[in-house]
This record gives C-alpha cells, sequence and structure tokens, in this order.
C-alpha cells in the first residue's frame, strides 16, 4: 500500500510519502513545497505518485533544492529537469553523484527505485526562492554533500536528515556520529523554531528536539570512550551498547549497521589522542 498524505504548516506544503507491505511498513520520506522552492523530491519507486502532485502544481515549482544526493532524496530530480525544466541545486560534492545512474547497492534501487542520472547546479551560501532568501547551512555528517536551509525571519529549519529521530540506533558505514554532533551544534547557534525533517516531518519545537538529539549522541560518544579506554574493542562495545541487531543490518549486508557508531566515535577519539 501507498500513502501519500499533504499538510499545510506555516505555508509549507509538506507531502509524506510511505510503502506499507504486509510484513514492514517503509520509513516515510518527505518532500517539501514552500515559496515555489521544493525541498527533496523523494524516491524513483514512487514516481508516478509523487509525479502526480507536480501535475497538480506544475506553477507552483520553480526550482528544486536538495538537502542531499542520496536516493530518497534525489529521485524524480531527472523528471523535474527534463519535463518542467527547472534548476535543481544541490552541494558541490554531490553534482558527480547526481550524474551518475543509481550510484549505489543493489539492496537501495529496490527500495528506493533505480534513480536517473541528472545535472545539478552547485549551491552556494545562499538561495533564493520566489520571495525569500534562504541561508544554506553545511551539515555533514550523515552524507558529505548534506545541508540545512533556513530562513530567518520565519524560524524555520529543513534538517533533510540530520534529525530524522531522538535516539540513533544504526547508521551508514560512511556516516561520522562525531560531524553530525558538529552539525547539529552549528544549527542550534541559530534562532529558529520549527523543523521539517525529511523523515519525521514538521516539529513546532524543532530546537528542542535538535537538543534532545544532540544530548542523546553526547552520551552515547562518552559511554564508547569510557568502555574504549577499558579495553574493549569496537565488537564488544557495540554489542554492549546496541544488544538489538537490526533486520537492516542483514538486508544492507552490514552498509547499515550499529557497529558503525562506535567506529565512527573511536576514529574521532584516536585522532584527538594522536593530536
Amino acid at each position: 500500500m501507498i500513502i501519500i498524505q499533504f499538510q499545510e504548516m506555516e505555508d509549507v506544503t509538506c507531502v509524506k510519502t510511505q510503502v506499507i507491505r504486509s510484513d514492514r511498513k517503509g520509513n516515510p520520506v518527505y518532500l517539501f513545497l514552500v515559496d515555489g522552492m521544493l525541498i527533496d523530491t523523494g524516491q524513483q519507486s514512487l514516481e508516478s505518485e509523487i509525479i502526480s502532485f507536480y501535475k497538480e502544481h506544475p506553477e507552483k515549482i520553480k526550482l528544486a533544492a536538495l538537502t542531499h544526493s542520496h536516493e530518497d532524496h534525489s529521485g524524480t530530480a531527472a523528471w523535474l529537469q527534463e519535463k518542467l525544466e527547472i534548476p535543481i541545486y544541490v552541494h558541490p560534492s554531490g553534482i558527480q553523484v547526481c550524474q551518475k545512474r543509481s550510484p549505489y547497492p543493489k539492496y537501495r534501487q529496490v527500495t528506493w527505485g533505480i534513480r536517473k542520472e541528472f545535472n545539478p547546479l552547485p549551491l552556494e551560501n545562499k538561495i533564493k526562492s520566489l520571495n525569500t532568501e534562504w541561508e544554506v547551512i553545511y551539515t555533514p555528517g550523515h552524507a558529505d554533500d548534506h545541508v540545512a536551509f533556513y530562513h530567518e525571519q520565519t524560524g524555520r529549519m529543513f534538517t533533510g536528515d540530520l534529525f530524522v529521530s531522538p535516539k540513533t540506533k544504526v547508521i551508514m558505514d560512511t556516516e561520522s556520529i562525531p560531524m553530525t554532533m558538529d552539525s547539529i551544534r552549528k544549527l542550534l547557534t541559530y534562532d529558529f523554531k520549527s523543523i521539517y525533517c525529511s523523515h519525521a516531518g514538521y516539529f513546532e519545537n524543532g530546537k528542542r528536539k535538535l537538543k534532545q538529539k544532540l544530548e542523546h549522541l553526547e552520551r552515547l560518544y562518552s559511554e564508547v570512550e569510557i568502555l574504549y579506554q577499558e579495553g574493549y574493542s569496537i565488537d564488544e562495545i557495540n554489542k554492549s551498547l546496541f544488544p538489538k541487531v537490526y533486520p537492516i543490518v542483514d538486508f544492507s549486508n552490514g552498509e547499515w549497521d550499529s557497529r558503525h557508531i562506535v567506529s565512527s566515535i573511536i576514529s574521532e577519539i584516536n585522532k584527538e589522542s594522536f593530536l
């Protein structure tokens, strides 16, 4: 079953997409349309449903800005570029990824679809929608090309995959918990109120949500550091702090794993010790 739901929050059209199967419920993926700017484009596997939304509002979509190049955020960008001929923007480090056809593992192709290649423009420090200028904030950790979009006057912050949930249980092998923590700290220096998360949706108390996430990661960092200094290995720490093995570990052949949380923290600890 495919679910597409629409909600208007603070003049932002929030489009929630989700696939529910008999054996499991897929993660929600959100697209946001604000002042003519589409933030993220969803997954290619739901392209026909998402395109129906585009066709209902072609005059409202003037440009697309991606929080990052992952396929669940860029899946329909090629259609937008070809059919609506609108500019699509991504952080410069994500341009080459976008120019390749589905450059990701088979299980992700099954989950999110086979994303077509497209040619985005590089994001700069600011981006202009129809009537609004947004600050583009570089927030790596989840992805090297990850950004957030901030509007000071309204206090709105679009956070991509920086929040997702208050407690992180698994991450990809390319992610860095210390970098994610630094990115959250960077956002918390801004005077924002609400956040729009690409997987959890809208939160009116967004700043408090991000603070909760950071506090959890700081506790986790401390726990890993203590166990590592006591001589425990990465696998022993992982088993102690994350005794449950989630299905995505096997499904992704280990690309997603709680072990990557521990190893990214230990890499930072060793780096700091060397310095």
